[in-house]
């Protein structure tokens, strides 16, 4: 999310953290005696029930927190908060270990660094669903059921990592550094995972992560940290519009980001609403669009054939797309799209306009039309959800919906172009062969260019079988769930890869 165009502050280097659920043993962590950590609040278990496809589905929501403590001093660090939506299953279906022991979790985490997992809660899954598509900071946060919810076969569970949604940052310095950390997160989010699975007698359901954005690069990194330290299997993983390798978004000199960016400035011209209709697109971008690319903006006639074929499909004028020598990066497209300068597209949905607030200024600085427009509505509908129908009552916290300061603070180790996952989701899959992985993108999305993520997965080996990673490009941005067909397609791939058929 915004996160990934914001540049991070350093810090310095990571201290040492032993948790209690994570390490045994461990040196115990200096406490701070003038900063007393406040407790999240005890947990809210209610009984709620919404309409899909007309009939009634009940269920259980449970807002609580599980707790991270210092593993010497038994001291709270910090408290994730998390919202868990169950559905009691027919008793013929509960099996020996009765009730919703056997029914399928997902556990869905956001991205950002600092993003709160409302986006993926009220945006795409949950039971309820904010309409995402026209949304503005004063559109009213009303709630409608969400047709296209998972919870119809799976239970799930929502995770805010600390800085997030209600999950307070610790007080205490050297675990709010470690948290702020890429492999310190990474870590604590597993623990999580399995501390609230064994809380709730868990253990037994097939388990699913989802992790959206920044989350889709968390995702599986957990799962192996849950494999090979926590002794929790996992049984898929869905990603949606993920950052498997930052050094594929991020770069300069590179003309293969060039070429992977180009289809999702098509589709954000054209329109189009599937992969289909931008086959000619992606022929030519791992094509002669490369080719010429790589000759170099000295090599006129290779320039000239960039120039015309480029104006042709993006409509951008000949003379901006010469004098960037026939790349186009995301914010070229945001600022110049528009001829005339009055609106700007949208890092996350390159087809979505807003006003311009000043063309003089840099991409960078402005409000983006789709995220920022969606903080303030989202937020509150989020907050009236927790403290009016959940009954949890956080008193004057605010949701925090991107906190741009943990994005700020975040410890990118040896730096954010040398981060990468894919790696890690190679790891798991080989060590777990029943595994299998949706990844989902939005063809509008200039933040993780769908085409990039296709080239990066087709570089992959098969680990078994070929068809164990399904790809799935939708109409629609960064968060193409905004979009009601893409929203629908995304929940049918969800359920077939769960259900097994």
């Amino acid at each position: 999310m915004k996160p990934f165009w914001t540049k991070p502050r350093s810090s310095p280097p990571i201290l040492p953290l032993a948790f209690a659920i994570l390490l045994v043993g461990g040196a115990a962590l200096a406490k701070a005696p003038e900063q007393k950590y406040e407790p999240l609040p005890a947990p809210s278990v209610t009984e709620q029930s919404i309409e899909i496809g007309g009939r009634k589905l009940g269920f259980k929501a449970t807002a609580s927190a599980v707790p991270v403590k210092d593993a010497r001093s038994g001291e709270v660090l910090a408290e994730i908060a998390t919202l868990a939506f169950t559905v009691e299953p027919p008793k013929a279906e509960a099996g020996g270990g009765g009730g919703a022991a056997c029914r399928p979790i997902v556990f869905a985490v956001n991205g950002g660094p600092g993003a709160g997992s409302a986006w993926l809660n009220l945006g795409a899954i949950g039971p309820w669903r904010l309409p995402f598509a026209g949304a503005v900071p004063s559109t009213p946060p009303r709630l409608v059921d969400n047709q296209e919810s998972w919870l119809d076969f799976a239970d799930l569970v929502f995770l805010d990592p600390p800085g997030t949604g209600y999950s307070r940052l610790p007080t205490n310095e050297a675990a709010r550094k470690r948290f702020l950390s890429v492999d310190g997160d990474i870590d604590m989010l597993a623990v999580v995972i399995r501390r609230w699975t064994v809380r709730e007698h868990r253990q037994a359901c097939p388990k699913y992560l989802l992790g959206e954005s920044y989350g889709g690069f968390r995702a599986p990194k957990i799962v192996r940290v849950l494999q090979e330290k926590e002794n929790i299997g996992m049984d898929g993983l869905i990603l949606l519009s993920p950052v498997l390798d930052f050094s594929w978004i991020h770069g300069r000199n590179n003309p293969l980001l060039d070429a992977s960016r180009l289809p999702s400035l098509v589709a954000s011209h054209t329109g189009a609403k599937d992969r289909a209709a931008l086959a000619e697109a992606e022929a030519y971008a791992q094509g002669d669009y490369l080719a010429d690319l790589l000759r170099g903006p000295r090599d006129k006639a290779a320039l000239e054939r960039i120039v015309s074929r480029l104006s042709a499909m993006t409509g951008l004028a000949p003379e901006k797309l010469r004098r960037l020598g026939g790349r186009v990066s995301a914010e070229d497209w945001t600022r110049d799209s528009d001829p005339s300068g009055r609106t700007v597209a949208s890092f996350y949905d390159g087809a979505t306009r807003g006003l311009s607030p000043d063309p003089r200024r840099p991409p960078s600085e402005w409000a983006d039309p789709v995220l920022d427009a969606l903080r303030a509505p989202l937020a509150e509908a989020m907050e009236q959800v927790v403290t009016g129908r959940l009954k949890w009552p956080v008193g004057d916290s605010k949701y925090e919906i991107l906190n741009d300061k943990v994005s700020e603070s975040w410890d990118w180790g040896h730096g954010r172009l040398g981060q990468e996952s894919l790696s890690d989701l190679h790891r798991v899959m080989a060590l777990d062969p029943r595994i299998r992985v949706l990844v989902a993108l939005g063809l509008n999305d200039l933040v993780t260019p769908y085409f990039g993520t296709c080239l990066l997965l087709a570089q992959s080996a098969d680990i078994g079988s070929p068809e164990r990673i399904d790809l799935l490009a939708l109409a629609g941005g960064h968060m193409f769930y905004a979009e009601d067909g893409s929203r629908a397609a995304f929940r049918d791939a969800a359920r077939k890869m769960i259900e097994g058929k």
